[in-house]
């Protein structure tokens, strides 16, 4: 008797609280980028951040269904200089790049065709669903079944149609997950249309209908392959229809991603959704901190000597506006917050320390005018592992755990401004780094080592209780992976 650990029923319509289950901080997010990428329009920066996103997308898209394999480097050479078979090595992939170039290329089409129909304003329905599914399989001729003695066996992909066969996956421990019988496609599919253009209606936002839409495809499995990348295409869909960024999944994050797939089948969808948000989230980061005026080869230096005289111009005469200075008054906020909990957090870890020997000590300390540049270096290294620019000159501010034993460790919070230009968002990014005595008065510091997997961002636009809410969730979670890490190098 095999066991199903998914039974499946008909798709639900959205959850009774799925207004409650949108993030204000993307909506504030995307309200800043919006107007950005206005102004990105007039530079090709924006077009080349779209390109590289674009190609990212038809690569790993792919890999997470282990279509093919391309080894991480390739992947970002291919994602950097274009899909070109010249540019993988031999030994970087699991096949031959000529047969896999034609697939990326056609994963490539998919998405273009997804833009095609938001600037046509033209409404998903079932055709362009089948449509999207002969696009992104076209060069995929067979597909691995199982006939009625229960032997793997190879069969013709049919592009662009429902499936004739049940297509239930067998996982490693002999179990099976059920989806949408063959008979039942096209009365589900139907319903999901209707379902979906009515939450359009009624302006579901896109974060909660793209994980809607994305789950309830993937319930009904309505092709007997290329299922998964059909359904990232249709909460792509949403997102480019928002005017956001298409939802890219990379192999880092196939395992959250298919647990949150896992969590909705069990009736919670608030997994898939805040999944889809940080995926955004980390998209909006990287837009806002696209230069607004990138200098090319072809610049001339006077040329770029005279942008950087207007911008430096530009930061000297601006003045703090109303909504600057809220902002500004906020960070102060987030930062007593911080500084309370590191006095109290260093005031235990002090009193344990000088148990063990009275030259251990642990003491919290915030930043000031003299002093906040200390650490300016550090925060610009973690803003680069985080995938955004930090920009210290507008705001930067500091908060400082330092625990003092045979060796010393810091764990900081750091305020600052995100982007290269200031578009009322501020961030606070946390990082830990160690210093090792050399020496009378000398200390050479290690790298520093970011403790969050996200940046924390905040703006004018955000409700404040909502911003200080968030804040102490990230900050609990900071200073616990500070202390592990600390604990972890004794």
């Amino acid at each position: 008797m095999v066991q199903v650990t998914y039974v499946w029923k008909p798709i639900e319509d959205l959850p009774e609280n799925w207004t409650e289950l949108a993030s204000r901080e993307l909506e504030s997010l995307a309200e800043i980028w919006k107007a950005q990428a206005s102004k990105l329009q007039k530079s090709n920066a924006l077009n080349i951040f779209n390109e590289k996103l674009h190609r990212e997308w038809a690569i790993e898209t792919g890999i997470i269904e282990n279509i093919y394999y391309i080894d991480e480097a390739t992947t970002q050479l291919l994602i950097e200089k274009g899909i070109n078979t010249a540019l993988i090595p031999f030994g970087a992939t699991d096949k031959p790049a000529v047969e896999i170039i034609p697939v990326i290329n056609a994963h490539q089409e998919a998405l273009e065709a997804l833009f095609d129909l938001v600037k046509e304003k033209r409404s998903l329905s079932l055709f362009y669903v089948r449509e999207l599914h002969q696009i992104i399989t076209q060069h995929q001729e067979m597909v691995d079944s199982v006939d009625a003695f229960g032997r793997k066996i190879q069969v013709a992909l049919l592009q662009g149609q429902w499936k004739k066969n049940p297509n239930n996956p067998t996982r490693k421990d002999g179990t099976y997950h059920e989806y949408c019988p063959p008979l039942q496609v096209q009365t589900e599919m139907e319903r999901l249309i209707n379902m979906h253009l009515e939450h359009v209606k009624q302006q579901v936002p896109p974060e909660v209908e793209a994980a809607w839409l994305h789950h309830r495809f993937s319930q009904i499995h309505p092709f007997q392959d290329g299922n998964g990348r059909v359904a990232r295409a249709l909460a792509s869909l949403v997102f480019i229809q928002a005017g956001w960024f298409p939802l890219v999944i990379t192999r880092n994050v196939r395992d959250e991603y298919i647990d949150a797939l896992e969590a909705a089948d069990n009736g919670n969808l608030s997994n898939l959704i805040n999944f889809f948000v940080r995926r955004q989230k980390k998209l909006f980061m990287k837009g806002l901190s696209i230069p607004e005026n990138n200098i090319n080869d072809n610049e001339v230096l006077k040329q770029a000597i005279a942008t950087g005289i207007t911008r430096l111009k530009a930061r000297k005469e601006a003045t703090i506006t109303l909504a600057q200075s809220k902002l500004f008054n906020l960070s102060k906020e987030l930062e007593a917050i911080a500084i309370q909990k590191f006095r109290i957090t260093g005031l235990e870890l002090d009193s344990k320390l000088k148990d063990l020997d009275e030259n251990y000590f642990a003491d919290a300390e915030r930043s000031n005018r003299s002093n906040n540049y200390w650490f300016r270096q550090q925060i610009i290294q973690t803003a680069f592992c985080l995938e955004y620019y930090a920009d210290t000159r507008t705001y930067c501010s500091w908060i400082r755990l330092k625990i003092q034993e045979s060796r010393q460790a810091e764990i900081i919070i750091s305020f600052h401004a995100l982007g290269f230009e200031f578009f009322g968002i501020l961030a606070a990014s946390a990082f830990i780094q160690y210093g090792d005595i050399t020496g009378e008065k000398n200390m050479t510091l290690s790298i520093p080592r970011a403790l969050c997997s996200e940046v924390f961002q905040f703006s004018y636009v955000e409700q404040e209780d909502s911003v200080i809410q968030r804040f102490y969730v990230w900050l609990k979670d900071a200073l616990l992976v500070g202390i592990d890490e600390w604990r972890k190098q004794l």
